[in-house]
C-alpha cells in the first residue's frame, strides 16, 4: 500500500481487505479497520471515503492518541469561548468540520470512557454539543475507526464500551500483516526501489542483488509496509551506483558499533571513544603453506572489515583503504563480497 490511494499487492488476504473496503464504501454506516502498525489503516479509510457518495466532502482525521485526555473531547466536539482555561474563542470540533463527510478516528482504543460515551451519542443521534454549551448541533458524519487493539477483549475487560463497539462495527476490515501477504514483498520492494531511484535521479533501476532480494523476502517485517518502505528507500539512497544491483540492505538504522549501550563509563585520558578491540594474536606463519592464498585471505578480511565499518558505503571504504572506487569494486567482485550479508 502507498499513499495517494495506490494499493499495491496481489496476495489473496490483501485483495480481500481491499474488496471489503470497496464494498462498504457506498454505505453510510460506521466501519472499523483493525491491523498492526504500518499495515495501511489510514489508506483504507481514504478508500472508504473516496469511493463513497461523500467523496467531494471533507475527510477529517484525528489521532486519538496524540492528545491528552483533557483535550480530546474539546477536539472532537468543539468548545465555546471561556469553556476552560485557554479557550479564548469558540471553536468547532472535528465532528462539525466533517459534517456531510467522513471522520477518521485513528487509535480509537485510547479514548477515555467519558469521550466514548459522548462519541456514542454523536453516532446514535447525529448530534454533538460543544463544551461549555447546552445547544446540540446536528451533524451528518460517517465514522471510520482504526486500532491495533483487540476491541472485543477491551470491552470484556471494561475498557471499551460494548454499546459503542456494537454501533461502530457494522463492518470490520482486518488488514493482514505483511509477513503473511505471500508474494507481495518483492512487488512492494521493487515499487519503492524504483520510486526512490527516480527521486535521486538514477538513469535506470538496477534492482536488487540476489542475496539482498532473499534477505528482504525472509525478513519478519514487524513494522509492515511502512518499515519496508523505509528500509528500501534507505538502501537505494545509500548505494553508490545505479550501474549495479543494490548489494546491501540495513534493516535496523540504529545498528552501529558506536550506539549507546546504557550507563556511560568515565572518560579516559584519550576521550570517550568506543572500546578498542582486544589485541590479535600474531599469525602462525609456520602453518602457511600457500603464500598467495594467505595473502588473498588477508586482503579479503581487510576489505570485508572496512566495508562493515563504513556500513557498506563503498566510496568511503575505498577512501579509507587508499583505493580508487574501481579498485575496491574489483576487490569486492574478486572475493565474492557482493554475496555477503
Amino acid at each position: 500500500m502507498e499513499r495517494g490511494n495506490q494499493f499495491i499487492g496481489q496476495s489473496g488476504a490483501f485483495l480481500d481487505a481491499v474488496e471489503r473496503a470497496s464494498r462498504a464504501a457506498p454505505m453510510r454506516r460506521p466501519v472499523l479497520v483493525i491491523g498492526e502498525r504500518g499495515t495501511g489503516k489510514e489508506l483504507i479509510a481514504e478508500r472508504l471515503h473516496r469511493l463513497s457518495p461523500r467523496w467531494d466532502e471533507p475527510l477529517v482525521t484525528l489521532n486519538c492518541a496524540a492528545l491528552p485526555e483533557t483535550l480530546i473531547e474539546a477536539e472532537l466536539f468543539g468548545h465555546e469561548a471561556g469553556a476552560f482555561t485557554g479557550a479564548t474563542k469558540a471553536r468547532a470540533g472535528r465532528f462539525e468540520e466533517a459534517d456531510r463527510g467522513t471522520l477518521f478516528l485513528d487509535e480509537l482504543a485510547t479514548l477515555s470512557m467519558g469521550a466514548q460515551e459522548r462519541l456514542l451519542r454523536a453516532v446514535e443521534y447525529g448530534e454533538v454539543t460543544r463544551i461549555g454549551s447546552s445547544r446540540p448541533v446536528q451533524v451528518d458524519v460517517r465514522i471510520v475507526g482504526a486500532t491495533n487493539e483487540d476491541l472485543p477483549r477491551l470491552a470484556e475487560e471494561g475498557r471499551f464500551r460494548p454499546d459503542l463497539l456494537d454501533r461502530l462495527s457494522f463492518e470490520v476490515i482486518t488488514l493482514p500483516p505483511l509477513r503473511v501477504r505471500e508474494g507481495d514483498i518483492p512487488v512492494l520492494a521493487d515499487y519503492f526501489g524504483r520510486r526512490m531511484a527516480a527521486e535521486i535521479g538514477w538513469e535506470h533501476w538496477p534492482g536488487f542483488a540476489e542475496h539482498v532480494a532473499r534477505q528482504i523476502e525472509e525478513h519478519h517485517w514487524p513494522g509492515n509496509v511502512r518499515e519496508l518502505r523505509n528500509v528500501i528507500e534507505r538502501a537505494v539512497y545509500r548505494w553508490d551506483s545505479w550501474e549495479e544491483p543494490i548489494g546491501h540492505v540495513q534493516f535496523d538504522p540504529f545498528d552501529s558499533p558506536w550506539k549507546p549501550v546504557g550507563e556511560r563509563r568515565p572518560k579516559s585520558d584519550e576521550g570517550d571513544r568506543p572500546d578498542t578491540p582486544p589485541p590479535q594474536r600474531a599469525p602462525d606463519y609456520d602453518s602457511i603453506a600457500d603464500l598467495r592464498a594467505a595473502v588473498e585471505a588477508h586482503e579479503r578480511a581487510i576489505v570485508e572489515h572496512h566495508l562493515g565499518r563504513n556500513r557498506w558505503n563503498q566510496r568511503q571504504t575505498a577512501k579509507a583503504l587508499g583505493l580508487t572506487y574501481d579498485q575496491l569494486r574489483h576487490c569486492i567482485r574478486k572475493h565474492g563480497l557482493a554475496d555477503q550479508e
